[in-house]
């Protein structure tokens, strides 16, 4: 499967953009594999996709490994925190993710994940995308080929939604399959509703004009990338009349729920992504920034962690609940680890080395630790696993064709991971 892109948009696509008014401010929010473990029960191939649907909590900035979920109790590098045992034998976690332990049973856990990059800015770009940074071509993000393979484009949601972060770029995918941006989680999307002032008949002749402007636009000039912006104007002509989009508005919810989510941008975001999964959205990622503790690691991982815990542990449990999770593929990751040693400001630096993410749900099998690393953390000592191969897994839970290419503007082939391959210890059989 080839998806063909086009050249970026002009001069002259730009100034016709700024004359497109609300709906235009909401929509520039949007703006065969070899197994790599040999006990798959299924070959690849002929297994079915688990998951339609996912859910990535990203922890920005690089959370460290050792004091959340590769505890190295002690040892001279582990730290103060204490490790608790969990609903699997196998899994043991720092002492302050109590409510993460209680659903262990449906988790797997990647220690030892190894990342090419120690800078955040080409780190984020890797865990987003799947491939480092290269200045001639921007990847699509996991998100957008979601997009692409499993959205609807007569839905009238995104099926792509960024909370509390950009996420990552569609690339040459097109405009349409990027992400919704929600910036301010538990409430309607900003520019969601009619201004003050705007009636309904006023916005549709308003919409109406937009339409002639684009289509005459169209007409002179032709290229795949106005289709594209066209349809991203579209869908958010259709999110602004929907019943669904009471989705991104929490206050429905009992206290009860939103409590235990925990009162935090992070929390209302994971139920928020539990409400649109609910509704039919495929893909969202929720933020959760601070993670890059030079300075004071203990303290802030600590803090950070009371965020954590109750969000993706409640989200685990209601998706489950609800009979979700097993649809809905939930991903935990951060920028790299963090070092082992602890420097003179009680910090730990950047660690490409000895990363980690937590799975659930979507064809994981849980309960399960994949990788070991040494037992003062300094790197992995069995079942390293690569940015790339962690996509490839991914993906094929998602049933994303990892042979499916799109081509560049400058005719070149990406595929939705570079050269990984599935990990078959992380899937559930059959």
């Amino acid at each position: 499967m080839t998806i063909r892109s086009s050249r970026p948009l002009g001069r002259r696509d730009l100034l016709a953009a700024g004359t497109h008014g609300l709906a235009g401010f909401l929509a520039s929010r949007w703006l065969s594999a070899p197994v790599a473990n040999a006990d798959a029960e299924v070959p690849l191939r002929a297994r079915r996709p688990k998951a339609s649907a996912c859910i990535v909590l990203y922890l920005s900035g690089g959370p460290s490994q050792i004091d959340t979920f590769d505890p190295k109790p002690g040892t001279a590098t582990g730290g103060p925190f204490k490790a608790i045992s969990t609903r699997s034998k196998s899994i043991r976690v720092s002492q302050h993710l109590p409510h993460l332990a209680s659903q262990a049973d449906k988790i797997a856990i990647v220690r030892g994940l190894v990342s090419r990059e120690g800078n955040h800015q080409r780190a984020q770009y890797l865990l987003h995308t799947g491939y480092s940074p290269n200045p001639t071509v921007v990847h699509p993000a996991l998100g957008a080929w979601v997009s692409k393979q499993l959205g609807d484009t007569a839905a009238d949601l995104p099926p792509f939604v960024s909370i509390g972060g950009p996420s990552a770029a569609a690339g040459a995918l097109g405009v349409e399959h990027g992400p919704l941006v929600v910036q301010s989680a538990g409430a309607a999307p900003q520019d969601s509703r009619l201004a003050p002032g705007v009636s309904g008949s006023r916005f549709a002749r308003r919409e109406a004009g937009l339409d002639f402007l684009e289509r005459h636009l169209a007409d002179e000039i032709s290229s795949p990338m106005i289709v594209g912006r066209r349809a991203v104007y579209a869908k958010a002509m259709r999110l602004m009349r929907s019943p669904h989009l009471a989705a991104f508005d929490v206050a429905s919810e009992p206290q009860a729920v939103r409590a235990a989510y925990g009162d935090s941008d992070f929390g209302r975001g994971c139920l928020v992504a539990r409400r649109l999964v609910e509704v039919g959205v495929k893909f969202v990622e929720v933020a959760l920034d601070g993670w890059d503790t030079h300075q004071n690691n203990f303290e802030r991982v600590a803090a950070l962690s009371a965020q954590l815990d109750p969000a993706m542990g409640t989200l685990i449990h209601d998706l489950a609940a609800r009979s979700l999770l097993a649809s809905t593929l939930v991903v935990c990751v951060g920028d790299f680890g963090r070092t082992p040693r602890i420097n003179a400001y009680h910090g730990r630096d950047h660690f490409p080395q000895g990363g980690f993410a937590v799975l659930a749900g979507g064809g994981i099998r849980g309960g399960t630790v994949r990788g070991e690393t040494s037992a003062d953390g300094s790197g992995p000592v069995r079942d390293p696993t690569t940015v790339p191969d962690l996509f490839a897994t991914l993906a094929t839970l998602l049933g994303l064709p990892l042979e499916a290419e799109v081509v560049t503007p400058a005719g070149r082939p990406v595929r939705v991971t570079d050269h990984g391959v599935p990990v078959a210890a992380l899937l559930a059989p059959g």
